[in-house]
């Protein structure tokens, strides 16, 4: 059989470059795209952001038999469009959907160009699915799955059970030879991602990410981690965890397990600033291996906006950790969530704090009542951005446009949250330099 893994591009990708300045390679198509070589078929990824234009004569030149499309919010109906395209071009193509917002909100995609629904992880599902078809058999119990019935109402198996990492076949990343090279995070560019742990034990209200994992934090084991990196070609590695540096012990040991293997990259990864605190031995030893910077979520400046989100932080910490990483000589990229409730004078603190503290790489989102956080109320009462069959939408969860009711006035919030990227906009220099021109409609087809 014939598989294409489809990454979407969502109608409403920042005009200021890709995803937020970054277009990463797709790494959970990796994943799914192992387990479909593992299991003796095809596979072939189109990545939408790359190439959007080239979906039809994809379809018509591979004629998949399966079709596997991933999705966060912002690509529901971008996603739910490529498989209905699929369908009016290959009616006896399977289509499936996945990723967070299927896993949080199947009923998004519980439309009639979608055969099946997976939950939650994908790979074992995904097996199961494409022996089930070889066989000409239904989709029936295969945990995580949801399926058609005969009056064409979806059915679901029930959840999945726990999983190690060490489970999942290592990506596959041959799969995207052709044009890694065009995948970058601002500057970084070609950059690979690196994952070595999933879920997180933290709870911030505006992060739903821990939820896909129903609150488990699984790390993979350090030889599998070595296996994968000495895979990677790229110079640039983004270590994706959730949250990399919780288990210090682990991360120092891997750490030396990469000097011991020798292997030398330039890292970029997500950390906490109390891990910064923390673990400043082990940072030291991890600068050794090559880590260059760390995506700390600053995110709240106000210690009203620290116990709304959930942070478990106070502004002291704050300061010690920026400080710290300083000292080591780590770069930060400090990401801050704008509460809808700023008024004028909040976003002028921010510019001063940002200011202060001569952080290089400001980034920015606006919060966003993600599937799967508190923030979403269960009538979307809160959602200002609907559609008309009363579902929100999604096009705008893309943390970059204003969903929910603001202070001020939106064209004016819109205003000033906009502003924050100019008056910042000498620190993307080194981005701007290096920002790859996309040519449309490059066929993958060879």
């Amino acid at each position: 059989m014939k598989v294409l893994l489809i990454w979407p591009k969502a109608r409403t990708d920042p005009d200021w470059g890709g995803d937020l300045g970054a277009i990463a390679e797709p790494l959970s198509l990796e994943y799914l795209a192992a387990t479909v070589k593992q299991a003796g078929h095809s596979v072939k990824i189109l990545d939408l952001r790359l190439f959007p234009d080239v979906l039809e004569k994809e379809l018509l030149s591979y004629k998949p038999d399966v079709l596997g499309v991933t999705s966060f919010s912002m690509h529901v109906s971008a996603g739910l469009s490529a498989m209905r395209k699929a369908k009016e071009l290959l009616p006896d193509c399977i289509t499936i959907a996945g990723g967070h917002h299927a896993s949080i909100l199947p009923e998004d995609f519980f439309e009639p160009q979608v055969d099946l629904v997976v939950s939650g992880e994908g790979t074992h599902p995904l097996k199961q699915i494409l022996e089930r078809i070889e066989k000409k058999e239904g989709f029936s119990s295969i945990a995580g799955v949801y399926y058609k019935n005969s009056s064409g109402e979806f059915i679901f198996n029930g959840k999945q059970g726990s999983f190690s990492i060490d489970d999942l076949p290592l990506p596959d990343r041959t799969v995207t030879e052709s044009f890694r090279h065009r995948y970058f995070i601002d500057w970084m560019m070609p950059v690979a991602l690196l994952r070595t742990s999933v879920g997180c034990p933290y709870r911030c209200t505006f992060c739903s990410l821990w939820k896909v994992m129903d609150g488990r934090y699984e790390k993979g084991s350090i030889d599998r981690i070595i296996e994968d990196v000495q895979q990677i070609k790229e110079d640039f590695v983004f270590l994706v965890d959730d949250e990399a540096f919780i288990d210090s012990k682990r991360m120092l040991r891997m750490a030396l397990a990469f000097k011991e293997a020798g292997i030398k990259k330039r890292f970029f990864a997500y950390c906490r600033i109390d891990s910064i605190i923390r673990n400043k031995e082990v940072f030291k030893v991890w600068k050794e291996v090559g880590l260059e910077r760390l995506f700390v979520g600053v995110d709240a400046i106000s210690e009203k906006d620290l116990k709304e989100y959930n942070k478990r932080l106070s502004i002291n910490q704050i300061e010690n950790g920026l400080s710290i990483a300083k000292e080591l000589g780590i770069e930060i990229f400090a990401q801050f969530v704008v509460n809808v409730d700023y008024k004028e004078e909040d976003f002028k603190y921010l510019v001063r704090f940002i200011e202060h503290y001569k952080l290089e790489y400001p980034s920015f989102t606006v919060l966003t009542p993600l599937p799967g956080t508190a923030l979403l109320k269960e009538d979307f009462s809160n959602v200002t951005m609907m559609q008309k069959n009363g579902r929100p939408n999604w096009d705008y969860f893309d943390t970059q446009s204003l969903v929910m009711p603001s202070v001020l006035e939106p064209d004016q919030f819109r205003k000033r949250y906009r502003g924050l990227y100019k008056i910042f906009s000498g620190a993307y220099s080194r981005f701007l330099i290096h920002k790859p021109v996309y040519k449309q409609g490059i066929s993958l087809i060879s």
